[in-house]
């Protein structure tokens, strides 16, 4: 598991704010890049966003499925990145006097991802998540102004 944090210097509302808003993905979410479609009642349980990675005219067209959803609390996703692989990804909130902390963690479901020793996984996987993190502080940050 590739698990990466960072401290947030919006409030919790904030930061749900934007994970709420699915139009947003490609705006935090490293490698996807456009979105083609968002379930009305995202982030509930079972609903998708229908998105795509890469850069045109080599774009690959995904979706990520929420599998638990606590609002304000935890996100827990399922992302297709393939041929890749499959994987599960959690975001948890936690909130501080002077903002949130928000931890993003990953698991490789399927895919041949699997096979990668889990060292190399954090190695390739946990500067994305990092700036992952730092794309969606960002966004929270500027929304609680």
């Amino acid at each position: 598991m590739v698990t990466v944090r960072r401290q947030v210097g919006a409030a919790v509302d904030a930061l749900w704010a934007v994970l709420a808003d699915g139009w947003l993905y490609p705006s935090w979410v490293v490698g996807a890049t456009r979105m083609r479609e968002v379930d009305p009642a995202w982030p509930g349980v079972g609903t998708q966003l229908h998105y795509s990675v890469g850069t045109w005219p080599l774009l690959l067209d995904d979706t990520v499925t929420v599998l638990a959803c606590v609002p304000k609390r935890e996100l827990v996703l399922r992302g297709r990145a393939w041929p890749v692989g499959e994987t599960e990804l959690r975001l948890t909130l936690d909130e501080r006097a002077d903002g949130c902390d928000v931890v993003l963690s990953e698991e490789v479901r399927g895919g041949p991802a699997r096979l990668l020793p889990a060292g190399a996984r954090s190695v390739l996987f946990g500067p994305r998540h990092a700036e992952t993190l730092r794309r969606l502080a960002y966004l929270a940050e500027g929304e609680s102004r």
